[in-house]
């Protein structure tokens, strides 16, 4: 029993591996085809922030080639263990198929194990980490492309001007003219400076400009108002019409933040307010009106709080439905296994994109239909493999 428990485990595991393997590299090429290697062909990122953003992504891509690659495994493994025979010389052998599943069961809780941990952590965090490095790259191509002995006037509000820029920050012979009430009329700010240099803000999303031995001027009222700093700062926001904000966004949150955002919209509406004097109806309805306010703040929160715990057990779902499919489709052939795959992701996922749609209608519960696809999973494959072990 103990050899074909390794036997087993061992067939699974390498498929695994080699599935998983291929669902990543699909799943990376559509996002490195959509924004990085552009910028690599058009020289505008090197070979090692490809390597760097590669390695942000995987753990992103894996959330769901995890899944994919247990069920393809599972179909694979069996199917051909049906075909050889090999099943049948185990039930010749009294060996029930629940008693030769069992590390296979194993090995899926413990998938369900790292997908939690993927999904609810590291995943998101990687997520943030490259949108961070896209940002980085973008800023610095911004850099490079500030042309010199230019007025450039992509800030509103601001006309920028530098006599040499080496394309590395530093910059020589700076001078800004800060527009009152971001037009040309008279009035305003003007500054020069002998030294400048641009930094990258990542967590705000801005590049900083630092004037060194900056002389000011301010003109404002027909007056003129003189001042000198050592070093003067101005933020810049590198996409001035959609100004990026420093915390993650809802889908990019791990479940910790998650859970500290919805306990923080909760506190905010549970903070009193001053109701005046109300009747009984109209604190009726003001309370109805309220809760309405907090389901459609905390929705979304609450949709991917449980998307990523509902996503870490799709493994499970897919073990059991994978092995009694895997044993009726009696095939060898690597192809049918892996149509057979792509078909029952596309019907769980399918679950997922109803959810999403529906996040805005609180009343419809989208955090609860990403659990039905596992429930719908789990429950036929138990039935599946009820009637497998019997030989139905």
């Amino acid at each position: 029993m103990k050899t074909l428990h390794v036997y087993l485990t061992r067939q699974v595991l390498t498929s695994l591996l080699l599935t998983v393997a291929v669902f990543t590299f699909v799943l990376l090429l559509g996002n490195l085809l959509r924004e990085i290697l552009t910028l690599l062909v058009n020289r505008q990122a090197s070979l090692s922030v490809v390597a760097q953003a590669i390695g942000l992504l995987i753990p992103f891509v894996w959330a769901f080639s995890l899944p994919m690659g247990m069920l393809t495994a599972t179909l694979l493994i069996f199917g051909r263990f049906s075909a050889d025979q090999e099943l049948t010389a185990v039930r010749a052998s009294g060996v029930s198929l629940l008693s030769l599943i069992s590390p296979v069961l194993l090995m899926s809780l413990a998938l369900c194990a790292v997908s939690a941990m993927v999904n609810m952590e590291i995943a998101p965090r990687c997520r943030v980490a490259y949108n961070s490095l896209l940002f980085n790259v973008r800023a610095q191509l911004a850099n490079a492309q500030l042309p010199e002995d230019q007025f450039i006037k992509d800030f509103p509000g601001y006309i920028f001007y530098t006599r040499k820029n080496d394309r590395k920050g530093n910059l020589q012979d700076v001078m800004v003219f800060i527009l009152e009430n971001g037009t040309n009329g008279i009035g305003g700010t003007t500054i020069r400076a002998p030294r400048g240099k641009l930094e990258v803000d990542t967590p705000n999303k801005q590049i900083k400009l630092h004037l060194y031995d900056a002389k000011l001027l301010l003109v404002s009222d027909k007056r003129e108002t003189p001042a000198s700093f050592e070093d003067y700062m101005l933020p810049f926001d590198l996409n001035p019409t959609a100004k990026a904000n420093s915390k993650p966004k809802i889908d990019d949150m791990t479940f910790g933040q998650l859970w500290a955002e919805l306990d923080d919209w909760e506190r905010r509406a549970k903070a009193p307010a001053s109701l005046g004097r109300l009747t009984a109806e109209q604190l009726k309805a003001k309370k109805n009106q309220l809760e309405q306010e907090i389901k459609d703040m905390t929705t979304p929160i609450r949709f991917h709080l449980h998307r990523q715990v509902a996503f870490s057990f799709a493994c499970f779902g897919f073990t059991l439905v994978g092995i009694p499919l895997g044993i009726r489709m009696h095939r060898r052939e690597t192809n049918v296994g892996i149509g057979i795959a792509l078909l029952l992701v596309a019907v769980y996922y399918s679950f997922i994109v109803v959810g999403q749609s529906l996040i805005t209608h609180p009343e419809w519960a989208p955090q609860l239909i990403v659990w039905l696809p596992n429930f719908i999973f789990q429950a036929v494959g138990v039935v599946l493999l009820w009637r497998a072990n019997k030989g139905v």
